[in-house]
């Protein structure tokens, strides 16, 4: 199991379509996966779990994944955060 922390930089914040894409490209692993914010840990392949963090710009969270591609799928995921979802 590896944990990372981010911060959300994208000025949206992690609305429907970030989202969107974070669950579409953590669904192409096969490790699981959480995220940890607000005292909650929601399932990361959720759309509608990672839609109820409402996380705004400048919020941070701490991801969790664990399997065993979950390297690869942490560099992809943390890489997501940095670009900000391409917004």
């Amino acid at each position: 199991m590896i944990k990372k922390k981010v911060t959300v930089v994208n000025p949206a914040g992690l609305h429907t379509r970030p989202a969107g894409i974070l669950v579409q490209l953590a669904s192409e692993f096969e490790s699981e996966f959480f995220i940890h914010m607000y005292g909650y840990r929601i399932n990361g392949k959720s759309i509608l779990g990672v839609m109820t963090l409402a996380a705004d710009e400048g919020s941070e969270m701490e991801l969790e994944l664990e399997g065993p591609d979950e390297e690869e799928a942490m560099k992809q995921i943390v890489a997501l955060f940095e670009r900000g979802f391409n917004e």
